[in-house]
């Protein structure tokens, strides 16, 4: 899969054997590291080939010196803390085996290796070269040393030793051979995952990022690039082949022409004769053509003049439905001005029942108060008659005790201080009651003032809104513009000048509605309500323009009435929306309904409103099927109405817009509605300044009214307080006068006969409001009875009114599809006459012919080939003869020239045959290859799911790995703990630790899949917590006790103290920097 080249490929073994190592079974597995047995007497299979024996570095980076220190064959750990040495023993592995200086993430440059004040750094790595595998044991034996030399200008230099230290090459194309024999790949994040690898990994965010590890571990990427370049390769020879065929082509031609020079050299007279029988045959060739013209043009005449006749019967169709239509839509109209009659035959009968069910109800209402007041009457009269006989009562009862006169008088003049004191309580008690209603009407006429007021305000901004209208629509009957606004001309005006002074850059654009012209002038509506303030915009190419536009804005319209000014660069050709506008048979977009000759109006128009998306459909019905329906158009997000009503696909928004002002076609007719409008408006105005009128008179003569009550509450208040102190004077007397009991009981007397006046009036009151609610009843239920027969006639209508509109739109269509067939049997009427007048000429040319080719050969011959190629063979012939005459005495060269040509016509042609041979097996190679590719990648995904899935489930985790090969991104999700009590979550959303191990899973999963002699990783565990770090490292060690063939290098700052002794684990602890050392020592635990 790379594109190395070996130099041995004589000697190179199937290096690709590895690929069939059995999986390690459960037991195999359940004896790793962690245990420390077993390892002993289980199978000691290890690396042969490809792995680290032994690596040091001098003058490198930093280190002065560092190593020599050996590998184990299988999992070492190399310990540290910072800037002890680790990663420069990996930055080292990667550079020595011809990584870039970037893929370390160390630097940029090879120079910036050697350490400061060094003339070169040198590194020198041994590699395991034994068993059947070995890269050509007989020169390098059973290792390979490779030196390499970093200057301090970055110049490499290599060194390739065999195992007792002999020189074997210095070219660094050795050492691709030897890396792609032992598949070692120092680029691939799987075998050397580098401490900023690791972290970009751990933090990338990109699904797309994670795909391309995968791709690049597993070396699909490698083999997608391979098969690019193959693909490539293939054109280019595609490309060749065509070349060598138009270079055949002339050779060919030449070749024929060599032939013929050379067949040339027979009979002239051979040549003449056959040159005569041409020309014969081209004389009749030619009448032949022009009868093969003539015989298709009359076949021709005779479909199209049967065709007629369809025509006149889809004509005849269309005008028997124009004419059902008509009959249809006449019976409709007779039945709708049926019912209109019907409905205003009862309009007044209504009105005057209203009216009189309305006097009948003033009737019951005055009666109503009348007897209310007759009751109230009554119970006074009653209840003073009772505190009279009360009186009387008390007064016997004292002229029994004593008969003095002055006790008398003093009584008397009690009891009629008692009755005054009486009356005013009770007169005010009613002033109170007036008091509160009076306050009440005030209150309410105040509060309906201020909302009449606004009210007000509101109907005047409108009647000042409809005169500006229809002064613009006045103007508008000279120029068009003013209909967008009375400054809006002179706006214009001041943007011609300082666009003439070079103000602008490109001059702004707009109003954007004044660039735009309706197709369909019944949606003028519907386009202004969609558009709204955008009639008004100007667009401007700048934000320096914009600025400029404003200015001269300021000096035209106030600060809240400005038109919006739209910033978008301008372009000299629409945008093209074909991908995402609404494509419908029967109705169309805003863009299509609209002629705008300027890009930029449309392309603005696309840019803020979006009106390739929005459709215009002309009946509400129609508008709510199509777009409330679950097969909406696609790409359509909403539409309008003939009425101006927006329809989106689950809402319905009714227009408060009900003419068109700026794209109506008619001026006149929008100029008298508006004139109708304003005088409406006016009147309303005065009517509504009459009712706010006559509400501020109520409310001046409930306050006078309030005012008059107060007065007099207050002198009847002070009445009670001079007639209550003069009885409490008089009841402080302590010998009572006795009184005269006369006055009383006649008064007594007086009261009884008042009350019983009263009751029959109260009686009489009572029987007349029940005749009056009698009265009003009955005038109610005729009144309802009207207006419910009236509505019924009103609802009879509704149903015509729409049969009316479909009847209508059934006439129109009609009618329409009548003009269309009418002009395609014009059309084709026409047609069959030019078909015929055409043929007239045809037959002409032909006579002609025949005439002339007469004249050439008498006898007709029956000729076969075309006109054409007799010319050509007869002007080649022509030629030849010619030459031939010329060149009698060049018989030798016309022979040689002929064998050259023929020579070499066949070898190209052999050359192209071949290429296309090559061609056709490369294409069948790579369909193959193409489907292993594909089986592969499959293959390899579920095999990288698998193992992530049995890896996360050590921990207790769950995932879920999900590759997109469409779209190459590969997403991971995981759930920390038991599975089902929290769904799967991005590894984003999980702390350091856990996105740490997760990503350990995934390397790990990535191992069992790729094939690389030895994997090494810096700094691992660096985000783990103590739980993960442990889990994960016993899942590596797992991995590499299965993997005895592999070596595994782990570089961390932990000590590892807590690893098991053991043979196949080797710990190289580096000791923290010393300055004043050459060399940085380092422990090495169980060495091999």
């Amino acid at each position: 899969m790379s594109k190395r080249k070996s130099s041995n490929s004589g000697q190179t073994p199937d290096k690709r054997s590895r690929l069939s190592q059995p999986e390690p079974s459960e037991e195999d597995e359940t004896g790793y590291f962690s245990s420390g047995e077993g390892l002993s007497t289980s199978q000691s299979v290890t690396g042969e080939v490809g792995i680290i024996e032994s690596i040091s570095l001098k003058n490198f980076m930093c280190h002065s010196m560092l190593g020599p220190f050996a590998f184990g064959p299988n999992v070492n750990f190399v310990v540290g803390n910072n800037g002890s040495g680790k990663s420069a023993v990996l930055t080292a592995l990667i550079v020595a085996l011809g990584g870039k200086a970037l893929t370390t993430n160390r630097g940029s440059s090879l120079k910036g290796f050697v350490k400061e004040g060094e003339s070169s750094a040198d590194v020198s790595i041994t590699l395991r070269n034994r068993g059947r595998d070995a890269y050509k044991p007989e020169v390098f034996g059973q290792s390979i040393t490779v030196d390499l030399r970093i200057s301090s200008e970055g110049i490499r230099t290599y060194k390739l030793r065999s195992k007792t230290g002999h020189l074997v090459s210095s070219k660094k194309e050795e050492l691709i051979s030897i890396l792609d024999h032992f598949n070692i790949q120092v680029d691939n994040p799987v075998s050397i995952l580098t401490q900023e690898m690791s972290k970009h990994f751990l933090h990338s965010k990109g699904e797309g990022d994670k795909y391309k590890f995968f791709m690049k571990a597993t070396q699909l990427d490698q083999m997608k690039e391979d098969y690019s370049y193959i693909m490539k390769t293939k054109t280019m020879t595609q490309n060749t082949v065509e070349k060598h065929r138009e270079t055949l082509q002339e050779l060919k031609r030449k070749y024929h022409e060599k032939e013929e020079r050379y067949k040339s050299l027979a009979s002239l007279d051979e040549m003449q004769k056959k040159l005569d029988e041409l020309k014969n045959q081209m004389a009749w060739a030619l009448v032949a053509e022009v009868e093969q013209e003539v015989k298709p043009m009359r076949e021709r005449i005779t479909a199209e003049e049967r065709s007629t006749v369809k025509y006149d019967q889809k004509v005849e169709e269309w005008e028997g439905k124009v004419q059902e239509a008509n009959r249809i839509l006449g019976q409709l109209q007779d039945q709708l001005e049926g019912v209109t009659q019907r409905m205003q035959q009862l309009q007044p009968q209504c009105a005057e029942l209203k009216s009189r069910a309305q006097a009948r109800n003033r009737d019951l209402k005055a009666a109503e108060a009348g007897l209310h007041r007759k009751k109230t009457n009554l119970r006074d009269l009653e209840k003073d008659k009772d505190q009279l006989n009360k009186r009387i009562r008390e007064l016997k009862h004292s002229i029994s005790q004593t008969n003095s006169a002055d006790t008398h008088a003093r009584v008397e003049k009690m009891n009629h201080i008692q009755a005054e004191l009486e009356q005013l309580h009770f007169q005010d008690s009613t002033l109170t009651q007036q008091i509160d209603q009076f306050k009440q009407a005030c209150a309410a006429a105040k509060d309906r003032l201020g909302k009449m007021s606004l009210e007000k305000q509101d109907l005047l901004r409108a009647l000042e809104s409809k005169r500006r209208d229809l002064a613009a629509m006045e103007s508008s009957r000279d120029n068009r513009l003013c209909r967008f606004g009375e400054h809006m001309p002179a706006l214009l005006r001041a943007i011609d000048e300082a666009d003439q002074r070079g103000l602008f850059r490109k001059k702004p654009v707009g109003p954007l509605g004044f660039c735009i012209r309706l197709r369909d002038p019944e949606l003028g509506l519907a386009v202004e309500c969609c558009l709204k303030a955008l009639m008004l915009a100007f667009c401007c190419d700048n934000h320096a323009d914009e600025r400029e536009l404003q200015r001269i804005m300021s000096r035209h319209f106030q600060q809240g009435r400005r038109p919006q000014i739209i910033v978008s660069k301008f372009t000299n050709t629409v945008y093209d929306v074909r991908g995402r506008a609404v494509d419908h048979d029967d109705y169309p977009t805003v863009l299509k309904a609209l002629e705008i000759e300027n890009p930029v109006v449309a392309n603005c128009l696309i840019d803020m409103r979006g009106i390739e998306t929005i459709l215009l459909i002309k009946n509400a019905k129609d508008a709510r099927r199509v777009m409330q329906s679950e097969a909406r158009p696609r790409n359509c997000r909403e539409a309008f109405t003939r009425e101006g009503d927006q329809v989106y696909y689950n809402r319905y928004y009714s227009s408060e817009q009900n003419r068109a002002l700026y794209l109506s076609g008619d001026v006149e007719e929008e100029i008298r509605h508006l004139q109708s409008a304003l005088h409406a408006q006016r009147t309303h105005l005065d009517r509504f300044q009459q009712d706010m009128q006559q509400v501020t008179e109520d409310e001046k003569q409930n306050q006078i009214l309030l005012r008059r009550a107060y007065e007099d509450s207050k002198k009847a208040q002070e009445c009670c307080r001079k007639l209550q102190a003069e009885l409490t004077e008089l009841q402080n007397v302590e010998e009572p006068q006795s009184e005269d009991l006369k006055p009383l009981e006649e008064e007594l007397e007086e009261l009884s006969s008042r009350i019983s006046v009263c009751r029959e009036e109260f009686e009489a009151a009572r029987n007349q409001m029940l005749t009056h609610k009698r009265e009003y009843e009955e005038a109610e239920q005729l009144s309802r009875q009207q207006r419910e027969a009236f509505n019924s006639i009103a609802e009879e209508a509704e149903p015509i009114k729409e049969q009316l509109s479909n009847s209508d739109e059934e006439l129109a269509r009609s009618k329409h599809h009548k003009k269309h067939y009418e002009e395609k049997r014009k059309a084709h009427v026409d047609m069959i006459e030019t078909l015929k007048k055409n043929l007239y000429e045809k037959d002409q040319l032909l006579q002609a012919s025949i005439a002339k080719a007469a004249e050439i050969c008498p006898e007709r011959l029956d000729v076969r080939r075309t006109a054409k190629s007799l010319d050509s063979e007869i002007s080649r012939l022509r030629h030849k003869l010619n030459t031939q005459q010329d060149q009698q005495g060049q018989r030798d060269t016309i022979v040689r020239q002929f064998h050259e040509a023929k020579e070499n016509f066949n070898n190209i042609a052999r050359q192209v045959k071949g290429l296309e041979a090559f061609i056709r097996q490369l294409t069948e190679i790579m369909n193959t290859r193409h489907y292993v590719y594909s089986e592969l990648r499959m293959y390899l995904s579920v095999r990288c799911k698998y193992y992530f899935d049995s890896m996360l489930s050590q921990r207790g985790y769950i995932g879920k790995m999900t590759f997109d090969h469409k779209n190459e991104t590969l997403s991971i999700s995981v759930q920390p703990g038991e599975g089902g009590k929290a769904s799967l979550s991005d590894m984003r959303s999980l702390s350091g630790g856990e996105r740490s191990f997760s990503t350990v899973c995934f390397v790990l999963s990535l191992w069992a899949i790729a094939e690389a002699p030895f994997r090494a990783l810096d700094e691992f565990d660096v985000y783990m917590d103590m739980v993960n770090r442990r889990i994960s490292m016993d899942m590596m060690l797992k991995i590499a006790a299965s993997q005895r063939y592999r070596q595994f290098i782990f570089l961390t700052p932990q000590s590892m103290s807590s690893l098991p002794d053991n043979r196949l684990i080797h710990i190289l602890r580096l000791s923290d920097p010393d300055r004043s050392q050459s060399a940085i020592p380092f422990g090495q635990r169980n060495p091999e």
